[in-house]
């Protein structure tokens, strides 16, 4: 076998691999507990001086009412719910989520405030995050950190 033939082959077996991947769903941003699907948890970059930040994220594939009652983070030291257009926020986290339908914490509706940040958080990274449902139990998920508005 010549080197031309051994470096085609060689292409083959890697593009055949690769195609491979290609087939299956990125499941990326994606956090399952007993009851639901928590998709793409995420908050906008912060600037050194910033004391809160505004966290959202989807619920879908609710199998049974369910309510969000409790997040931990190691870079925030509380948490609080907000409803846009409303003075004043609830202390703690208390979000209803109903089966069968999808429900979404957003910075145009309800969302969560994470108060206290200790550090400023910077564009790509993702920090971890503990969210606690009432009926789901704990779920183990990770807050993505995507561009500053522009406004």
């Amino acid at each position: 076998m010549n080197s031309f033939t051994r470096r085609r082959l060689c292409l083959q077996a890697a593009l055949a691999g690769g195609l491979t991947w290609a087939g299956t769903p990125a499941r990326a941003c994606e956090f399952f507990s007993s009851n639901l699907r928590v998709t793409h948890p995420w908050t906008r970059a912060s600037a050194d001086h910033d004391e809160t930040a505004i966290v959202a994220m989807r619920f879908d594939q609710v199998e049974r009412d369910d309510r969000l009652i409790g997040v931990e983070t190691m870079i925030a030291s509380g948490v609080e719910t907000v409803q846009a257009g409303v003075d004043g926020a609830k202390a703690g986290v208390d979000f209803f989520i109903p089966r069968g339908v999808e429900s979404e914490l957003s910075e145009n509706g309800t969302f969560l405030r994470l108060t206290g940040l200790r550090m400023p958080l910077d564009v790509g990274r993702v920090y971890p995050m503990r969210l606690l449902f009432e009926t789901g139990g704990s779920l183990r998920a990770e807050l993505s950190v995507d561009f500053k508005r522009f406004l």
